[in-house]
């Protein structure tokens, strides 16, 4: 009985062990189960922290950089050139077409055969100078005839002549009455008249012949020659025997717009027309007068037409090649320039940046005539740097370092570059300061959610 007895309070002490063997692996289980939620939290917190701070370090990039710019940051590095006063022409550009002064199409005056040429292809031609020979045997029978007959009307006048002194001596002597003096007399002017006929007749004839030797009328490049010895050549046909172009002077002939009008002729006017040539492939400029403005604006396009002439020696200008034209029609003395990449537009209007003493100053400015990379402004004086790579980078009273203008592109990616890279520890900050979470918060949000695992336990 007592073995009996024992045994319950045996069995009963074995199921109070097991029971509390159960809650102490629950409770071990519970904090793990805690641990494990608050290192996750702790990790998705810090991926939420993380991300916030990278967004707000691109977005507060440029303005870390410009603050530090301006609140006595690190020195900005910048490229400069200097204010220049000089002369500065207003120009006017277009599209010319090269056009030779003189170009002549040499053709025949007579029919005939081509019997030698006398020069090449391609050959620079003098005025004079004997081109084509062409078949003269008929021309020179006809200038022979013509002589023949002068001969014999003279001789006829020299008869009629010596009649006519004769009556007169016979009518001094009343041998011979007054009418046969004047019949006489008719007779010795007509056979003047006819000798008189005659020269103009074998002048024609020499003129005839003439045009059986063909010379240059003016100097220039002779072009492709279309006819050979032999060739008959007559006066109305189509194609020239050749074309003498010249090359020197040579125009540019180009248009001007309708309102531009009074500026050409003002500057035509004042010889001053200055005419720059912009030759094609960069192979440099040629600079001319401008020599004609048309007498009428083209009413289909607005336009007027006006030719500037070169000095073409290097023979750089050929005709029909097209090139840029810039006319100067005014100039302006003692001009500010300085380049267009230096100017910055505002919401206040145009400023540029100079620097003085290692320090940036804001100045505004006026565009009075802007044209290719330079501009002409008022507001900075001549000598003064003026910032041009980097100028977004800088505020006024900002500390700079200045570089060689050649290298401002370069220079100015790595200022850029450099400003970003400064920012970065800046915008860690911000982004812990966005997430709202450090570590010692991080830290205290892991034993709250321990003690919330316990109780929901």
């Amino acid at each position: 009985m007592r073995n009996m007895a024992a045994t319950p309070r045996a069995h009963h002490g074995r199921r109070g062990i097991c029971a509390a063997t159960k809650r102490t692996k629950t409770r071990m289980d519970n904090k793990l189960l805690g641990a494990c939620s608050a290192l996750v939290c702790v990790a998705m917190l810090s991926a939420c922290g993380k991300g916030s701070g990278d967004g707000a370090s691109s977005a507060s990039a440029p303005a870390s950089a410009a603050s530090g710019a301006g609140a006595g940051g690190p020195p900005v590095s910048v490229s400069t050139v200097v204010a220049q006063k000089r002369d500065f022409d207003v120009q006017l550009e277009a599209t010319g077409t090269v056009a030779a002064l003189n170009s002549v199409d040499v053709k025949p005056q007579v029919s005939s055969t081509v019997t030698a040429v006398h020069f090449k292809e391609g050959q620079f031609i003098k005025a004079g100078q004997l081109l084509f020979t062409l078949d003269s045997r008929s021309d020179e029978t006809n200038v022979a005839k013509a002589q023949a007959q002068l001969q014999k009307d003279l001789a006829s006048l020299a008869d009629a002549q010596r009649q006519l002194v004769r009556s007169k001596e016979l009518l001094a002597q009343n041998f011979v009455s007054q009418t046969a003096v004047d019949t006489n007399q008719t007779l010795a002017d007509a056979q003047k008249a006819a000798v008189e006929a005659d020269r103009a007749a074998l002048k024609a004839a020499q003129v005839g012949l003439s045009y059986n030797r063909i010379v240059a009328t003016g100097a220039g490049r002779a072009g492709v020659v279309n006819v050979f010895p032999g060739t008959l050549v007559q006066p109305s046909s189509a194609t020239a025997m050749v074309t003498i172009t010249q090359l020197d002077p040579i125009a540019v002939s180009f248009n001007l717009p309708q309102r531009n009008l009074q500026d050409a002729l003002q500057s035509m006017r004042s010889g001053a027309g200055s005419v720059t040539a912009v030759l094609p492939e960069g192979r440099g400029t040629i600079t001319g007068k401008l020599s004609f403005v048309d007498n009428s604006v083209d009413a289909g396009s607005g336009t007027v037409k006006v030719k500037a002439q070169f000095d073409n020696k290097d023979e750089k200008l050929w005709p029909g090649a097209f090139v840029v034209v810039k006319l100067a029609v005014q100039t302006i003395k003692d001009a500010i320039v300085v380049p267009q990449a230096s100017i910055v537009q505002g919401a206040r209007g145009r400023v540029v940046f100079v620097v003085d003493q290692g320090k940036v100053a804001m100045r505004p400015v006026e565009v009075v005539y802007a044209a290719g990379t330079d501009a002409v402004i008022t507001g900075v004086r001549a000598g003064e740097r003026v910032v041009v790579d980097g100028r977004q980078n800088v505020r006024p009273g900002a500390s700079v370092i200045e570089r060689p203008a050649d290298g401002a592109s370069g220079a100015a990616g790595g200022g850029r570059r450099r400003g970003g890279g400064a920012s970065a520890p800046a915008s860690g900050g911000s982004g812990a300061a966005a997430s709202g979470v450090s570590a010692h918060e991080a830290s205290d949000s892991a034993r709250a959610v321990l003690p919330l695992t316990k109780s929901t336990s």
